[in-house]
């Protein structure tokens, strides 16, 4: 009742006052962006969503697109400048997914939206983190984000899934606070530029002892 009833229009009312409110501040990081890392300023990338509908993310671009002398792009972290990193560990790239949220592809408060590519490494209860929109920040963000094992968020995901409610998604939006200004538990590292996620050991060992 919570999700259908209150959370989706909490969520557009939410994104609709932040974007009215920041749209000069993104007026200028746009800008910014444009001019220290090039463009298109707004990175986009398919990302499963509710019930692992595919939509596509945006977020404003923390890479250049420096390449060898082959033409070929270099490695990430040859592309991540001082200034991508800082939109990183700030957490400012990914304001544009504040649009999500309005379109309703998004929630405030969710898993974050993963790769597409780790859909099928999934097992049956870490595949339950779709059962709810995706979202800005949720419940692995405040608890270590990228300093924790891939097992362990997406358990802290299925725990949101199960405890899902008004007074939940409220103290992760104010912790999430919290951490970003005092920028505790974030590194510079985002979710697809950590070691790929293959399944977890459990359903690998499953799958062995079946074969």
């Amino acid at each position: 009742m919570y999700m259908r009833f209150i959370k989706r229009p909490m969520d557009f009312i939410l994104s609709l006052l932040a974007l009215t409110i920041l749209s000069p501040f993104l007026v200028i990081l746009a800008a910014l962006v444009r001019c220290k890392l090039g463009s298109p300023v707004i990175f986009k990338q398919q990302r499963p969503g509710l019930n692992e509908k595919i939509f596509t993310l945006y977020k404003f671009r923390t890479m250049t697109d420096a390449r060898d002398e082959q033409g070929e792009l270099l490695p990430d972290h040859m592309r991540l400048t001082k200034f991508g990193k800082t939109l990183r560990a700030t957490s400012l790239d990914e304001l544009p997914e504040l649009f999500n949220i309005l379109k309703g592809d998004m929630s405030i408060i969710g898993p974050r939206p993963l790769l597409v590519k780790y859909l099928p490494h999934y097992n049956s209860q870490q595949k339950r983190r779709h059962n709810v929109r995706p979202g800005l920040s949720g419940l692995a963000q405040i608890n270590g984000r990228n300093t924790i094992s891939w097992e362990e968020k997406f358990k802290l995901d299925v725990q949101y899934v199960d405890g899902l409610s008004f007074v939940m998604d409220w103290k992760i939006i104010f912790f999430t606070l919290y951490k970003v200004f005092k920028r505790s538990g974030i590194n510079t590292l985002s979710d697809e530029m950590m070691p790929s996620f293959e399944g977890s050991e459990q359903k690998q060992l499953g799958a062995r002892d079946a074969s």
